[in-house]
């Protein structure tokens, strides 16, 4: 009788009060590239398209429908437009000041940030000292103190790895409740490669799976009710290899994970048909493995939202059920945008005194073309948007090797088309008329702050750099009787290296060499055709110094032979002051390009068509023939044999 009564006893004690269940709303922002407010300071014009102050709207609307949430972002915060180079560059922000971001985000109730890779842009100084300003805590779980030790056991993190936070909720009776949230974060371990002259000496990176493993577990233990995973990673389907990159959906195989709040690949989960066939995923419920995760696009076009249902029937918090979806601040009808949001005034007053100093930062005089510069057949043609960064490119190297041991050797430029399209939508694209050009105009022909670098090749490994970038194209059948697309729009376009100082053909006919990782998958195939320098076949054996960024020549890409190794010139500028300087120099200037590259005539009668803005109809000519707009607002054209 009496063990009975001490079981009893034991299972009031053990069981919980009641059973309650709450519903908590997990909102992400992830991906704003300093895009706060709803400018597009390359057209000097409001944008419907972009914006944190219109997010902030829906952040509002979301947070009326539920009882309980959090609102968590997933970096790429502080770099990736004029502003955040106008407060890192221009006025440079001084300690003690509070970098433009905060002063909207403090105003926007955040619970918690994560670290993204292009966070560390300006160095570990100047992040440190815009963090400072956040009214919220920062994770990162991947990220360690470079100790010089060799010894990685012992080795400390750089941020803090994660952080419970105790959340005061009402369950579905209307009753007070308290959760423990965990939140862990992470970061592409290829900031190592990405930004190594900031990083190297400072800090390693580590594995995102592995990380998860050793924390996960620690966070359970110290009471976590709920996890929350933060990645700053993209979600491929890829076979896992360790230090990936795009590491989010084998992080949803690491138990003790409720949800998870990604980014870094500029999609939209769920919404994007991209992920559809992976195996284990709900792309209408939004969930990876039965966990509930999200992606809200980028430039502020979506709010990430994660519902999840929890109870404490087994006399502890889990989550029952959960799904999620990511709002947009706009929808296209045909060529049209449509808002769906206004945006948030105090999140635009907030930042007006760094708002208007960038505009009258960016409408500075460099220069003055005889042209226009834009980037509407920057695909299918040699490109002035393209020639301008190469020409000033070259004119620096020149410049800089003056006097060395590499002065008498060839000189080329390699330079990708940033704006052309894509993700960005049919307004996507360079467009710079005629006349004086200002710095918002540098900015547009290079929207990137990377540090120009000079890598010495063989003509066999230039080359190669080619056949990688031709993977822009998909392999077109010339017998073929139906409209072929002639771009892999799965490619991205700064990946689509032009290289100047030789001559090339491209002959689409053949597969692709490479795969978008780098893989040689189709060795027997070439698509890079009459390679010549001035005037002669490409010397196969012959050195070359090709004038790059940082990103390419540290492995940025998986291009062939550019691992950093290569790397024989670390210039002390960005390529876009080279620009600047270089226009500065020329004052007038004309950026008609050179033809350097073209098709091969192997495309037959095929029919072979591709996208662009609509208004490079009126450039259209006897061999770009406009077809015609479609219903996503881009014109199609095809390639006139």
């Amino acid at each position: 009788m009496k063990k009975v009564l001490a079981l009893a006893i034991a299972s009031i004690i053990t069981a919980p009060a009641y059973s309650a269940t709450v519903n908590l709303r997990v909102m992400e922002t992830t991906d704003i590239h300093m895009h706060i407010t709803n400018y597009d300071y390359y057209r000097d014009a409001e944008s419907d398209t972009v914006g944190l102050s219109k997010v902030y709207t829906l952040i509002k609307q979301a947070r009326n429908e539920a009882e309980n949430s959090v609102l968590v972002d997933n970096g790429d915060l502080i770099q990736g437009n004029p502003l955040g180079d106008y407060v890192a560059k221009g006025r440079v922000l001084r300690f003690g000041e509070t970098h433009p971001a905060y002063k909207a985000m403090n105003l926007m109730d955040y619970d918690v940030g994560n670290i993204g890779n292009h966070e560390f842009n300006y160095g570990l100084d100047f992040l440190m000292k815009a963090l400072s300003g956040a009214a919220f805590p920062y994770v990162n779980a991947n990220v360690y103190v470079d100790d010089h030790d060799g010894n990685p056991d012992n080795d400390q993190n750089y941020f803090q790895p994660y952080i419970i936070k105790t959340k005061k909720v009402v369950d579905t009776d209307g009753n007070e409740q308290f959760l423990k949230i965990g939140y862990i974060g992470f970061v592409p371990p290829q900031i190592m490669t990405w930004d190594q002259s900031n990083l190297t000496g400072r800090v390693v990176a580590k594995d995102i799976i592995e990380s998860a493993k050793k924390f996960v577990p620690e966070m359970k233990a110290k009471g976590a009710d709920i996890v929350i995973a933060v990645p700053h990673s993209g979600m491929y389907n890829n076979p896992r290899q360790g230090m990936d990159e795009h590491a989010t959906y084998y992080l949803a195989k690491v138990p003790g994970i409720d949800a998870i709040l990604f980014g870094h690949s500029h999609l939209v989960f769920p919404g994007d048909g991209a992920f559809a066939d992976y195996e284990g995923v709900d792309a209408d419920k939004g969930t990876v493995y039965g966990v509930p995760a999200v992606m809200p696009g980028f430039w502020g076009s979506h709010l990430g939202v994660v519902d999840l249902t929890l109870n404490n029937d087994s006399g502890r918090w889990n989550v029952v059920n959960g799904k999620s979806e990511a709002r947009p601040i706009y929808k296209r009808e045909g060529r049209d945008v449509i808002p769906l949001v206004q945006a948030a005034s105090e999140i635009n007053t907030a930042v007006q005194f760094d708002h208007e100093g960038t505009i009258a930062y960016m409408r500075q005089k460099v220069g003055e073309s005889t042209s226009d510069i834009n980037s509407f057949f920057a695909l299918v043609q040699d490109d002035p948007s393209v020639q301008v960064v190469s020409n000033a490119q070259i004119w620096y190297v020149k410049e800089i090797i003056q006097g060395t041991s590499y002065e008498g050797l060839p000189i080329l430029s390699a330079a990708a088309p940033f704006k052309a399209g894509g993700r960005g939508g049919a307004d996507y694209y360079t467009d710079v008329p005629a006349g004086d050009i200002a710095l918002r105009n540098v900015s547009d022909l290079y929207i990137y702050p990377n540090d120009l670098k000079v890598v010495k090749l063989t003509g066999a490994e230039v080359k190669e750099w080619l056949e990688m970038s031709a993977g822009q194209f998909n392999q077109i059948d010339p017998a073929a009787g139906v409209d072929q697309n002639l771009v892999n729009e799965s490619f991205p376009t700064y990946n689509f290296d032009v290289i100047d100082g030789v001559r090339y053909q491209i002959d689409v006919t053949q597969p692709a060499r490479y795969s978008s990782k780098g893989e040689l998958v189709n060795p027997g195939n070439e698509r890079i055709v009459n390679l010549t320098f001035e005037g002669k076949p490409i010397d196969m054996n012959a050195e070359f110094l090709v004038a790059t960024n940082n990103y390419r020549a540290g492995g940025g890409g998986h291009f062939p032979g550019l691992d950093g190794s290569s790397i024989v010139i670390d210039a002390p500028d960005k390529n876009r002051d080279v620009i600047a300087n270089y226009l500065l120099t020329q004052k007038t200037f004309n950026p008609a390009a050179d033809g350097n590259w073209q098709f091969a005539n192997t495309l037959g009668n095929a029919r072979v068509t591709f996208r662009t803005s609509p208004k490079a109809k009126a450039l259209a000519n006897d061999h770009l023939v406009f077809d015609g707009v479609m219903d996503d607002g881009f014109a199609r054209f095809y390639l006139k044999p």
